[in-house]
């Protein structure tokens, strides 16, 4: 007997005046002696469900019992459906749609059109354009070893191509711009790290189960350690590019240069990740100072040629 079959089944009666015990048992797959199981189950939890024999007949709760669908308002229920759509775009499996499914049994049909209307002026979608594929299966895994508070083992790919063996104790599934992380406690390094799922590879659950420590949640908010690494360098970019700078910056940071070129300011940090943006916007883009950024594109740039030319 499923948990979800028995809750989808007090939603459903909730929602409805009578069901037939045919109807529910085509709508779950399972027999009417299945559902008639059910329902007593669901008696025995407390929840008074009658029936009605004849034509007409079926099951419903006592009226006296069912929730009044106006605790919700329309502002609460838009938010739920618009959450709940946009989490069930990224983690595929049952739960998501059952709980959509629910939240849904709680609309009353004369405001449903508003309802939805609302729910669907904003779309959230944290999908990559594209890639991300091997997510899915990764995520089902972690899913399960959080479930049942077991080991996972895999190879982590960590800066400049370094490959290790991990076996972490999993803590939390998180989901930050568009890319899944996990917190888990490493017993390689006897700590707390973050590890980005797309660079995770033969990822595996073990039989041993480990007794879930107590944590902090990871840091996920940088903008003030930002700020105090952060500095202003001025670029030239052709205006075919603009759209793509203005990802890393604001229209205030451009000033017209010529009728084809902006003057940017536009924030850096000297590191490998922020030259690689540079880079990134090939000849369309010029850094003019400072002359220490400048030096080091134009060697980036040398090296690049050199690889090509041999």
């Amino acid at each position: 007997m499923k948990v979800d079959r028995l809750v989808s089944i007090i939603m459903i009666l909730l929602d409805k005046k009578r069901i037939g015990a045919r109807e529910l048992a085509d709508m779950f797959e399972v027999s009417p002696r299945t559902i008639y199981r059910d329902i007593d189950a669901i008696n025995m939890a407390g929840i008074p469900v009658r029936s009605s024999p004849g034509v007409g007949g079926g099951f419903e709760i006592m009226p006296e019992y069912k929730i009044d669908k106006k605790v919700f308002s329309a502002d609460d229920l838009s938010a739920l459906l618009m959450g709940l759509s946009s989490l069930s775009g990224m983690v595929r499996g049952g739960e998501p749609v059952h709980a959509l499914a629910k939240v849904r049994s709680f609309i009353p049909a004369d405001r449903a059109k508003e309802i939805e209307l609302k729910a669907s002026q904003i779309r959230i979608d944290l999908s990559p354009w594209t890639g991300g594929g091997n997510i899915q299966p990764s995520l089902k895994l972690i899913k399960s070893s959080l479930e049942e508070s077991r080991l996972l083992t895999f190879e982590y790919i960590a800066h400049h191509g370094n490959k290790t063996t991990r076996i972490i104790e999993p803590c939390q599934l998180v989901l930050k711009g568009s890319h899944w992380y996990l917190q888990g406690y490493c017993r390689k390094r006897n700590d707390f790290r973050l590890f980005r799922l797309s660079r995770m590879s033969n990822l595996q659950m073990t039989e041993e189960i480990f007794t879930p420590r107590e944590y902090q949640k990871p840091r996920l908010d940088f903008d003030d350690v930002l700020e105090t690494m952060q500095t202003k360098i001025k670029l030239r970019v052709h205006k075919s590019v603009m759209d793509r700078v203005l990802d890393f910056c604001t229209y205030e940071d451009f000033s017209p240069d010529g009728d084809w070129h902006f003057i940017v300011d536009f924030p850096f940090i000297d590191n490998e990740y922020h030259y690689d943006i540079l880079l990134s916007f090939g000849d369309k883009c010029e850094c003019l100072e400072p002359l220490s950024v400048r030096e080091k594109l134009k060697r980036a740039i040398l090296n690049m040629a050199a690889i090509y030319e041999a």
